[in-house]
């Protein structure tokens, strides 16, 4: 089995890194072959822009998804962004490691979406969700979050983790991934200002074991749903008959009950 980490935290002494690397050392002991991708390292662009084709479509106006394309079938995409694919490609399992900033992800993580998911090469029309590239491999996001897991639940004040991080779990299952359910390290920051140093390393030691316990049984993990081409209509909506997963699709009837 292989697995690939896409690292996206520019300090080498920062908890993010910590987790990919204990997370790999799991893995590796295991009998797992391990890469990572340490994005900020790398010096990976995140910035999509008309300089990575210099073999263009339309030198007069770029267009990102037709410029994408056009490289796809010619055989010209970026290599940075040919290295990722092969990468991902390769791996059984792709762990995404990055801080909630903004309650988002940083910008680094974001690009290497708009850049590596290149259309044509990784998805079209009819190549995505269950028909995706990546269908049958698994992925799964790894976050650090500043607060609390109280302030990330449902009524918490920093908002539902579970909706802040189904965007970016819809990308990956876009492609084809199954989506596993996510691994989320809270209070990696906010508790060093307020609790006493040797408790705050010893509950990141803590969350550390957490991780490689969980990655070492990632074959059998929980997986995120999300519904088939075949659950969708002409129309692009949700068919009546098909479950719906998420707080971001919802029937018409759900939103008169409001």
């Amino acid at each position: 089995m292989r697995a690939h980490f896409v690292l996206a935290h520019p300090e080498p002494q920062s908890y993010n890194v910590a987790l990919v690397a204990h997370g790999a050392d799991v893995l590796r002991a295991a009998g797992w072959s391990v890469t990572v991708s340490d994005l900020y390292a790398s010096g990976f662009d995140p910035c999509e822009r008309p300089a990575h084709y210099p073999a263009r479509r339309d030198a007069a106006r770029f267009e990102p998804q037709s410029e994408q394309r056009y490289a796809s079938e010619a055989g010209t995409l970026p290599q940075a962004v040919i290295d990722e694919i092969a990468a991902l490609d390769a791996a059984d399992l792709v762990v995404f490691q990055y801080p909630m900033w903004w309650h988002m992800p940083p910008a680094m993580l974001k690009g290497y979406f708009d850049r590596v998911f290149a259309y044509g090469e990784v998805y079209t029309g009819g190549k995505r969700f269950e028909r995706g590239r990546f269908a049958g491999k698994k992925a799964m996001l790894s976050v650090t979050v500043g607060t609390s897991a109280a302030t990330y639940g449902h009524d918490g004040r920093s908002g539902d983790i579970e909706l802040m991080l189904w965007p970016v779990e819809f990308n990956l299952a876009y492609v084809g991934f199954t989506v596993l359910r996510p691994f989320v390290a809270y209070g990696v920051e906010a508790g060093l200002a307020y609790s006493d140093p040797g408790v705050v390393r010893e509950r990141l030691a803590a969350t550390l074991v957490r991780f490689g316990e969980e990655l070492a049984l990632a074959e059998s993990r929980a997986v995120v749903p999300f519904n088939t081409m075949a659950e969708w209509g002409e129309d692009g909506r949700i068919r009546p008959d098909a479950p719906v997963y998420s707080a971001y699709v919802r029937r018409k009837k759900d939103l008169e009950l409001e």
